[in-house]
């Protein structure tokens, strides 16, 4: 394994380097998705707006749900989408990442290819639909009239899940040209993910017990500050740094075991 591959100024550089080739992938990426559609790429506003609707009805008028110890009049569904929208960058690149070289073995087979750039394609497609999702979640707030300028943090917080989406996607994409398997058990480990991560409700509702294991989350603590900023609360920012370096972390390990399985994956294609 080079040297580099640990180097986080050569993984930046790299990446610099790739970015209109990546910009094209992750362009390519979101238009097929919705080729064919009826409303083509417009569904990439419909279908949060429609989520977001669905979560109003359903957590507002019929539940009635209310957020534990939550300012007087927030709605519940909006402290849920803002959950969902940091977990999902994670889960989304996660979740497709096993397939990311997988799928894409004619470009592996290309010498001069930069494969390393693929796992990122889905965390590109996922930060597209985060972005029109923080868009909808802006709206909803000011049409609620809890709209806060500390909204303006919201993307700067997610930086943590982005990295950690980095970290993993070049793991699990590694892992995925070796092990068919992983295409089943990754969206499995990101299901059970999803609920053990405080999306649906905050971590002061976890029963001390089993609080541990939510302090051991690092996505936990970036959801956390990404709705705190929201409702314009202190963002605790010793979790939210915890995290990040973590994040760091998982991106350096995960690039190097990507580079030092990459010379095995044409001869596993």
């Amino acid at each position: 394994m080079r040297a580099e591959a640990l180097n986080p100024l050569a993984i930046a550089a790299d990446l610099a380097r790739h970015r209109a080739l990546l910009g094209q992938l992750v362009k390519r990426d979101v238009l097929l998705r919705y080729r064919g559609a009826l409303f083509g790429v417009l569904w990439i506003f419909l279908s949060p707006l429609l989520m977001l609707a669905i979560f109003a009805f359903v957590f507002g008028h019929i539940f009635q749900s209310r957020w534990p110890n939550q300012p007087d009049g927030l709605p519940f569904w909006l402290m849920l989408y803002a959950g969902l929208i940091v977990f999902n960058v994670f889960g989304e690149t996660v979740s497709r990442a096993p397939t990311a070289v997988r799928g894409h073995a004619s470009y592996v087979k290309k010498i001069i290819f930069p494969v390393g750039i693929l796992p990122l394609v889905p965390l590109g497609a996922a930060l597209v639909h985060a972005a029109f999702n923080f868009l909808i979640l802006t709206a909803a707030l000011a049409w609620t009239g809890h709209l806060s300028p500390g909204i303006l943090l919201f993307p700067l917080l997610l930086l943590p899940a982005v990295l950690l989406g980095i970290g993993a996607a070049w793991f699990l994409a590694a892992w995925g040209v070796f092990i068919k398997d992983m295409t089943q058990i990754v969206p499995l480990f990101v299901q059970m993910l999803l609920f053990l991560s405080p999306v649906f409700y905050p971590v002061s509702a976890v029963p001390p017990g089993l609080t541990f294991i939510y302090h051991a989350n690092p996505l936990g603590a970036v959801i956390e500050a990404a709705r705190a900023a929201m409702i314009g609360q202190p963002v605790p920012w010793i979790a939210w740094a915890a995290a990040l370096a973590l994040g760091a972390a998982a991106v350096l390990l995960g690039h190097a075991f990507f580079q030092h399985s990459r010379d095995e994956f044409a001869d596993a294609l």
